[in-house]
């Protein structure tokens, strides 16, 4: 198994400012976990100790789930852009390149209950979508007419998280399919609503700046199910135990954790654990000016921000350079990874794809999301032509 280290899991800006951390070339032993050393500064000669982070595999295996998908949805979209609805095989080269071309081409031989070839010999050989296809496909419509509302609120609260109230356009960019924006939503979704969103240049870079603030968009994720969970306790359908042996206590502080299987934490851990989610902190909806980095409770926001800026994303996870580019403006901790493997409970980092991935533990139960929004639904609605069994009907559970 490939061992995870520090230059391929992270961008080079996220590798300097986390300089004292180094990681062991073979770490990844058989038994699924990374071993790493932290360095501290000592009068003594004693080496320094080695810490264990755990796999998770079935997070590693979402990574490899979405591959085929990707593509499938890709090939889709390219042949739902030409104007007669097919692709000619010839000029698949012009759209993917001539390395994809085959991996493109080996889809479309075999998922024929999706795309159809036709022509021969006088004819040059074309693809197109096959007419079960064609009508799941034409649910997309209604799919993104349904994300809109969920997409304004989500890019508000974004814009409501950073220190300004404004975010560049490119960083925005950046992160446009994983917020589930249209990729032409410059044209498209923001000139249509001038109450919450405007371009203003600021130091030569265009920045989307947000309308007017919102009290009642400045409630977290955690916060909306902590509500949700005291509802269930007081109408007696739900029971949580005072003490818990897997990290999680309740309290309006409180953060949900999963750790990986194989972490034992001892009671000592679990005590220091205790105090942290009792610790209140400042929402991540204030402005982080107004506070001291060193102050205990403004670390605690600062994860508490983190965990904010996941969940507004389709899928509960961003590259860590996708994280690192939100760096200043949401004023995230400055050992961004430190931080990450801390709070393990909460986030995981794999290296599976071509870039490393953090996800939101909470938001999947094994490899699978727990809600998904519209667009999603439709994903999963279109690749389960494909015959895999692993994709269920989900109902749209997300935030509206």
């Amino acid at each position: 198994m490939r061992s995870l280290s520090l230059r391929s899991i992270l961008p080079r800006r996220l590798r300097s400012s986390i300089h004292n951390t180094v990681w062991d070339n073979n770490s990844l032993g058989k038994s699924g976990f990374m071993l790493f050393q932290i360095m501290h500064k000592t009068s003594g000669g004693r080496r320094p100790k080695k810490k264990i982070y755990h796999r998770v595999h079935e997070l590693d295996k979402a990574m490899d789930l979405q591959k085929k998908p990707t593509a499938i949805l890709k090939l889709k979209s390219i042949i739902q852009s030409q104007k007669t609805q097919s692709l000619l095989l010839r000029d698949l080269e012009k759209e993917v390149g001539v390395i994809q071309k085959w991996n493109f081409i080996a889809l479309i031989e075999k998922y024929p209950s999706i795309f159809h070839v036709s022509g021969g010999h006088k004819t040059p050989p074309a693809v197109t979508l096959t007419t079960k296809a064609k009508k799941i496909a034409a649910e997309e419509a209604l799919a993104n007419e349904l994300m809109e509302p969920i997409l304004v609120k989500n890019l508000r609260k974004l814009l409501m998280l950073s220190v300004d109230c404004r975010l560049p356009l490119e960083t925005i960019d950046f992160i446009q399919p994983e917020l589930g924006l249209p990729a032409d939503f410059k044209k498209t979704l923001i000139p249509k609503f001038p109450e919450y969103f405007s371009v203003k240049d600021v130091h030569g870079r265009p920045h989307l700046e947000l309308g007017n603030w919102d009290s009642s968009l400045a409630i977290t994720a955690r916060e909306e199910k902590y509500m949700q969970s005291r509802i269930l306790e007081i109408s007696g359908n739900s029971k949580r135990a005072r003490i818990s042996k897997d990290g999680n206590f309740p309290g309006p502080f409180a953060f949900h954790l999963k750790f990986p299987v194989g972490f034992r934490p001892n009671m000592n851990y679990l005590q220091e654990l205790e105090k942290w989610h009792k610790m209140d902190f400042p929402s991540p909806y204030l402005n982080a000016k107004r506070f001291e980095v060193s102050d205990p409770k403004a670390r605690k926001r600062a994860v508490a921000v983190l965990h904010e800026l996941l969940s507004l994303t389709m899928e509960k996870r961003l590259t860590s350079g996708q994280l690192d580019a939100f760096h200043s403006e949401l004023r995230l901790p400055a050992r961004l990874l430190l931080c990450l493997i801390k709070h393990h409970g909460m986030f995981y980092i794999t290296n599976k794809g071509a870039k490393s991935t953090v996800f939101l533990k909470e938001a999947y139960d094994g490899s699978k999301l727990v809600e998904k929004c519209p667009i999603l639904t439709f994903r999963d609605k279109f690749i389960a032509l494909t015959g895999r069994i692993d994709l269920e009907p989900t109902s749209c559970t997300t935030r509206t």
